[in-house]
């Protein structure tokens, strides 16, 4: 099973859209699957529910700060690529997407109630989180391959 399927089985299972990318590399990462699952939730629905930045993308971030941030918080020039790095990660995200910004994505006007809806059949056809949730799995996917090879 490629990432991209383990994440976006892992949002059917019921995992929100932040922790089913975070708790795809959790293995590859050095991280337990619990703590995968503790620091992506409050990220699931654009945080929280707020629609704000997308959960998918903030997961994929969470994998790429937790694989590749700078360990020296003086050391400007990796900083700077790490912020480069991840604005190019928004560029595709974008491209894939249309948007990293969850109430695009959904066609939503903005906040809603912080109680998530039912994953029932119906929500899953309205909603394209789970292609989200595919799409950012894979693009980190990508990340680990070129930066492994």
């Amino acid at each position: 099973m490629s990432k991209k399927e383990k994440a976006m089985d892992l949002f059917k299972q019921g995992y929100n859209c932040s922790q089913a990318v975070l708790l795809a590399f959790a293995e590859e990462l050095g991280i337990d699957e619990t703590t995968a699952t503790s620091i992506a939730t409050p990220f699931g629905g654009g945080m929280g529910r707020m629609r704000e930045v997308c959960g998918a993308f903030s997961g994929l971030l969470m994998a790429v700060g937790l694989k590749y941030a700078p360990k020296d918080p003086k050391d400007q020039a990796a900083k700077a690529a790490h912020y480069a790095l991840v604005q190019q990660l928004a560029d595709e995200f974008k491209k894939q997407n249309g948007s990293i910004i969850c109430r695009e994505l959904l066609g939503l006007p903005g906040p809603q109630s912080p109680t998530p809806e039912p994953r029932t059949p119906q929500y899953y056809q309205k909603r394209p989180c789970a292609e989200m949730v595919g799409s950012a799995a894979e693009i980190f996917e990508k990340l680990l391959q070129t930066k492994n090879s």
